[in-house]
């Protein structure tokens, strides 16, 4: 007797299921990212082949863009926000500003100062959109008008017994008189060691430092 042929079909696989959890694995990923925004204060930093990445925590960063007008901020964490409002409450108090607690909070949710102190009250009444590289900057003009001395002061003394990580973000263009203003106050309150913010590019090959890389050398060393 004779076995009854069975027919053959071909492999029918169903991907709808598939193509649902794409799409909203898709749409997740698109509506919970978030984007960087744009800088508040546009800094075309100079290139360089350092490898150092900038730290994360205690940040305090001072920008020079290239018209030379300076602005200081501070990390996005918790614990750097706390340093910023105890910075601005010595300011405060040292300079009798008498800004209250609720312009002293502004100031800690801005993205950076960039006023003269007289002006701090107002930069504490701007909307967030409106703190853009228009303002006037910290005056740093020359040693009778050199604020920064004065907002370094106050981090030296927020950051007693640790140190920041100062971090110098200057401009390609920025004028030489108004970066020595800067490490002028970092030298007057005796914090002599910072970082510059450069636009990283990779080592030209051929050169010591490439050589060096491909030994497995560290640039520190070098």
């Amino acid at each position: 007797m004779s076995r009854p042929k069975i027919a053959r079909k071909s492999t029918n696989i169903d991907m709808t299921a598939m193509c649902d959890v794409a799409f909203l694995l898709l749409s997740f990923f698109i509506l919970t990212t978030k984007f960087k925004p744009s800088e508040a204060v546009p800094v075309n930093t100079p290139n360089s082949v350092a490898a150092k990445v900038a730290p994360e925590k205690d940040i305090v960063m001072i920008s020079l863009n290239n018209e030379g007008k300076v602005f200081i901020s501070t990390g996005d964490g918790a614990a750097d926000k706390d340093k910023k409002e105890q910075i601005l409450q010595s300011i405060n108090n040292s300079k009798g500003l008498g800004l209250t607690d609720a312009e002293i909070k502004a100031l800690v949710k801005a993205p950076f100062i960039g006023v003269p102190f007289t002006q701090l009250a107002g930069q504490a009444k701007l909307p967030t959109e409106q703190m853009n590289a228009k303002l006037p900057g910290i005056p740093v003009q020359d040693s009778t008008n050199n604020q920064m001395i004065d907002w370094m002061r106050a981090v030296a003394e927020v950051y007693a017994g640790t140190k920041p990580n100062l971090l110098l973000k200057g401009d390609n263009v920025a004028k030489y008189p108004a970066f020595k203003n800067i490490i002028t106050a970092f030298k007057k309150n005796d914090l002599m060691k910072f970082q510059m913010v450069t636009n990283p590019e990779s080592v030209p090959s051929g050169t010591d430092l490439w050589k060096a890389n491909m030994k497995g050398v560290k640039q520190e060393d070098l």
